[in-house]
């Protein structure tokens, strides 16, 4: 797919987006109403809800839902979830296409969604307004119904056909309520649409889909990522029982067989001579090299006042660190699979899919057909954390289903294909130095991010002028008032394949500042907390959650020499979040005892997830900091399956408090807000414990054993 063209399409709809436009349902029935392309009212009462954003735990199903109900007057109890196939109209307009990612659902569907509910409930007010023959300021909506005078009322569905015979109306006559009105917002009395299904399983994954007469397929890869297939002598595996066929795709062969046991076995059997292509050259050692001569270079300025070299010149103390932090794998709980069918010039997807509109493209162009030809079922995701942005796994799928038209055919990647073939988190270099004035204060602070771009590779039309926007996340947004800063970030290739990761280069760069910070109050002899406050004077969404956070944690109660308080602050993705952790030793090694975690997400549309979805972010943070890396050697990724990219144990898992401090202003971001701290927030605990300081990341590596 040419991905200029893919970005300007998607700018061009994001910056255009109609809350009016309408994509008929086809199973509508008559009478139906459909103001929108989210909202379907049926003569029967009940409500439809297309969910424009895919389901991979984050719990759009239901958040969203109750951004249009909230509106609309109608509990989200009685939505049917739909899942929105692949459109313009549903384009993301904080990213400029039809993705789930960047922490972005909420605050991108914050004000259209609301505004679709609140135009549909307009028109149903008007269309009772006409059948009464009275004015529509003189009636209510409430709970799937217009209540007129008198206490007479009509469901939404006996005013469905005359509200759809109805013009749209006025934009500028559309009133969203007052947030002191809302009664679905902020509630946490609202239980998750999906639960019953999931727990039922009723509601399928990607990995749980099934046709009539489906194979299954393996694909040998090129253990070099990048690599392609030279020669492949397939004889033995074509011999074994219940083998269909076997596909030479390019970057892999594969086995298409009656189940998915015979299609790896015979896929194991197969004899590939590989072209290894130059991926064969990376290694750790050149990949540490490379991002060392990328720190020779100046980079772009990613935010600068003052003059930092003239605050550094006159400061009384001055302070230089460098911190590193790893590559890493998504290693999603369900692997990369895809089921699709190629047949009468048609393809069909059952798929989990972060990005539908160039999944739907790189099936296209795999079987050879043209985007309209293919159909995309969006399944729920078992996990995506950025991976199912990607979609090499579904063009194999294609690719594969069209060498055996009329057969579905589901691909599945085993768990070593998917963490040895990932597009991993890219590893970073950061060199930090500091002054500080004769009374502690921080004069200047002058940071470098040397890293790989992610988006130099997926959307290069993004990169302008050597800056990555999202190399900048946690430096361009650093809340702390310095009077002389100067922050810059050099793209530097190392020869990876790099994708976006939870919270992106968040967890990078606030390892780098929170880390460094808590060096520097140690150094001007100040207490970290205190030390942040006097730099988040102008801040105090900020200042709240860290007072509070460092309130739960019992700072500045008596010291022990067995254990220690550590803490991190900042804002990621509009929201305001602060972190305190205590670790205490525990034999030759540390154990993380307790975690607090204090939130601003500005409004909270739904509290009770803020706190699953900061869990659920800690507890990333935890594995991407306490053992994991990614390591490569002769191009090739060492690590294969969970007993060497080990998950967070439960005995491993400390308890997570969350206190949710909704402050009133739009929604931020949330499902990524837990990650980036928790690496600083505990590398400042060991400092704090009499341990030496670490400054990369993995701690294992560091010589510091979590137990």
């Amino acid at each position: 797919m040419e991905r200029r063209n893919f970005i300007k399409l998607g700018l061009t709809a994001a910056g255009g987006m109609a809350i009016a436009v309408h994509l008929p349902s086809a199973e509508a029935a008559k009478g139906s109403f459909e103001p929108n392309a989210w909202i379907r009212i049926e003569p029967d009462d009940s409500v439809h809800f297309t969910c424009h954003r895919t389901e991979m735990g984050q719990d759009v199903h239901t958040s969203l839902a109750v951004l249009v109900g909230e509106e609309l007057e109608v509990p989200v109890s009685r939505f049917t979830i739909r899942q929105a196939p692949p459109a313009a109209v549903y384009t993301n307009a904080l990213l400029g296409g039809q993705l789930t990612g960047g922490s972005t659902s909420i605050r991108d569907a914050w004000v259209p969604l609301r505004t679709a509910g609140a135009t549909a409930r307009t028109l149903l007010l008007q269309a009772a307004a006409q059948r009464w023959k009275t004015d529509a300021s003189a009636l209510r909506a409430e709970n799937g119904k217009v209540i007129g005078p008198g206490g007479k009322s009509l469901s939404y569905g006996a005013l469905a056909a005359a509200a759809a015979a109805l013009p749209a109306p006025d934009p500028a006559s559309i009133r969203l309520k007052d947030p002191a009105q809302f009664t679905q917002i902020g509630s946490t009395s609202q239980a998750r649409l999906d639960t019953p299904g999931k727990v039922k399983g009723e509601r399928l994954f990607g990995i749980d889909q099934t046709l009539p007469g489906m194979a299954y397929a393996a694909l040998a890869q090129c253990p070099v990522i990048g690599g392609t297939v030279k020669s492949v002598d397939d004889k033995a595996a074509r011999a074994m029982k219940g083998v269909r066929e076997v596909v030479n795709i390019g970057e892999g062969v594969a086995v298409v067989a009656d189940h998915f046991w015979t299609a790896r076995k015979a896929r194991d059997a197969l004899v590939i001579d590989w072209d290894f292509g130059p991926g064969a050259a990376v290694s750790d050692a050149s990949v540490a090299a490379a991002l060392r001569e990328g720190a020779k270079q100046a980079g772009a300025v990613v935010k600068t006042n003052g003059d930092v070299a003239a605050g550094l010149k006159q400061s009384a103390r001055t302070l230089e660190a460098e911190y590193e932090m790893p590559v890493l794998a998504h290693v999603a709980l369900e692997p990369m699979n895809c089921l699709a069918k190629v047949e009468n010039g048609a393809c069909e997807l059952w798929v989990s899919t972060q990005f539908p509109p160039v999944a739907q493209a790189v099936a296209a162009q795999r079987a050879g057909l043209a985007p309209e030809a293919v159909t995309v079922n969006v399944a729920f995701i078992g996990g995506g954390f950025g991976r199912r942005i990607e979609v090499d796994f579904i063009g194999q799928a294609a690719a594969i289903a069209k060498a055996v038209p009329g057969t579905p055919v589901k691909l599945i990647w085993t768990r070593e294909d998917d963490t040895t073939h990932d597009f991993y988190r890219p590893a970073s270099l950061h060199r930090v130095r500091g002054g500080l004035g004769k009374d502690g204060e921080l004069l200047a602070l002058e940071h470098q991010m040397v890293s790989q771009s992610i988006t130099e590779r997926a959307f290069p039309p993004f990169v302008q002028n050597g800056l990555d926007p999202f190399m900048t996340e946690g430096a361009v947004n650093l809340t702390y008032a310095v009077p002389n800063l100067h922050s810059t970030v050099v793209i530097q290739n190392c020869g990876l394949r790099v994708g976006y990761w939870r919270s992106v280069s968040n967890p990078l760069n606030a390892f780098a500042f929170e880390s460094f910070i808590d060096e520097l109050a140690a150094a001007a002899g100040k207490d970290p907390v205190d030390f942040r406050l006097a730099l988040l004077a102008a801040e105090p969404r900020q200042q709240a959650v860290l007072k509070r956070a460092a309130s739960m944690a019992g700072w500045g109660g008596a010291a022990s020499a067995d254990s220690a308080l550590g803490i991190a602050s900042m804002e990621c993705y509009g929201t305001h979040v602060a972190m305190a952790a205590r670790v205490a030793r525990a034999g030759d090694g540390v154990r993380c005892e307790h975690i607090w975690v204090a939130v601003d997400p500005g409004i909270a549309v739904r509290p009770n997830q803020i706190e699953a979805q900061i869990q659920s972010a800690v507890i990333t943070g935890l594995m991407g900091s306490l053992k994991n890396r990614i390591s490569i050697k002769d191009g090739r990724v060492q690590q294969q399956n969970f007993d060497s990219f080990e998950p967070l144990r439960l005995a491993q898992t400390p308890p997570i408090d969350v206190v949710v401090m909704p402050s009133g202003d739009a929604p931020g971001g949330m499902g990524e807000v837990g990650t980036p701290l928790v690496g600083p927030m505990l590398a400042n605990a060991v400092a704090r414990l009499g341990l030496p300081r670490v400054r990369k990341l993995p701690f294992s590596e560091a010589g510091v054993s979590f137990v």
